[in-house]
């Protein structure tokens, strides 16, 4: 019988790429032990999942290293799958015993501890991140094409959520939206002024709906906070510091209309729990929709256009213009057409 350890210790929107790998191993080897190593805060994304027996988490630190590699030792795994090459995972692999091990690429430390590989051929052509993790199951058998993310929450999570925005006494008929406007830099991203524009476009023109807007981002500015608060709007809701751990953060946005987000981790915790969304990209091959846009078929991805990026972005793609590439009221009229659909 098989058993099978996916690793993936980067970030919420990367761990989100490996469901569709999970979910697929488990089709193609039904009796097959199946878990997974990630960080400890986005294990969350893999709580009540269906298709995985365990989850192994890494708190990075120097010390655990030998404690995270014993269980994978005393776990017996014949497979494990290293979606992102790490130096640290790949000698836990070594040292964990596991016999079949495949990694991304040829790095040095794959070479030395006789790891297998697949290659993303430098992104040529370029294709889906979820596509790109897929590859690593079909290395050991899988034959599919799905790469649909998914996240599962239970009912009583629902709940809690539909009661914290209970708790806030909204309009429960009000169309909810979640504006993220943060990134922690993991991808291009507007500035806050721009997100301002977008907050006063839509209370000023409205959307034909009361609307709601809820702000998440745990980074916002305190500048960015006072010009909100000093304005006359009405319902907008800051809950940056309500939403710890991640899992009450994935259940908020599952209580969502819409959610405004760049490409960063929760417009692919939105794709997952297939709401609507309108996710801003660059176009760079390692942002541009392509590589990184939703899959569920309910949002809009909108992407810094090849040619204004070729004319106002850096050569190398390390200086990216998305704030004059995509406007707010590009932004705008696309959340007006999400609120128009039903």
């Amino acid at each position: 019988m098989k058993r099978i350890l996916i690793v993936r210790t980067d970030r919420v929107g990367d761990v989100v790429m490996i469901t569709p790998m999970i979910r697929e191993l488990r089709l193609k080897f039904p009796d097959a032990y199946i878990a997974t190593l990630t960080q400890n805060h986005t294990s969350d994304i893999l709580k009540n999942n269906p298709y995985l027996d365990e989850m192994i988490t890494d708190d990075m630190k120097k010390e655990s290293f030998w404690e995270v590699t014993k269980k994978i030792r005393e776990k017996k795994f014949t497979d494990g799958l290293l979606v992102m090459p790490t130096e640290r995972a790949a000698y836990q692999l070594f040292w964990g015993r596991v016999r079949n091990r495949v990694g991304v690429g040829r790095k040095l430390y794959e070479v030395i501890t006789f790891m297998k590989s697949v290659s993303r051929n430098n992104y040529i052509p370029i294709r889906h991140e979820a596509d790109y993790c897929m590859d690593l199951a079909r290395k050991i058998g899988v034959v599919t094409d799905n790469i649909s993310p998914e996240i599962f929450l239970t009912e009583s999570e629902i709940k809690e959520s539909r009661d914290f925005l209970e708790g806030l006494n909204i309009d429960l008929e009000s169309y909810n939206i979640m504006i993220h406007s943060g990134s922690k830099n993991s991808s291009p991203n507007w500035s806050e002024e721009h997100y301002l524009e977008l907050i006063k476009l839509l209370l000023t023109k409205g959307i034909s709906k009361k609307i709601n807007i809820f702000l998440t981002a745990i980074e916002m500015s305190n500048e960015f906070i006072s010009q909100i608060k000093k304005s006359d709007f009405k319902n907008i809701y800051f809950v940056q510091e309500k939403l710890n751990p991640l899992r009450k953060f994935i259940s908020f946005i599952n209580c969502m209309d819409l959610v405004v987000v760049s490409s960063t981790g929760p417009a692919h915790l939105a794709d997952a729990l297939k709401k609507k969304a309108v996710v801003l990209h660059c176009n760079r091959n390692v942002n541009c929709v392509k590589h990184w846009g939703t899959i569920n078929g309910e949002s809009i991805d909108l992407e810094v256009s090849e040619e204004f990026c070729n004319k106002n972005c850096s050569s190398d793609k390390s200086k990216c213009e998305i704030e004059k590439g995509i406007s707010t009221e590009t932004v705008y009229n696309s959340i007006l057409k999400q609120s128009l659909e039903k």
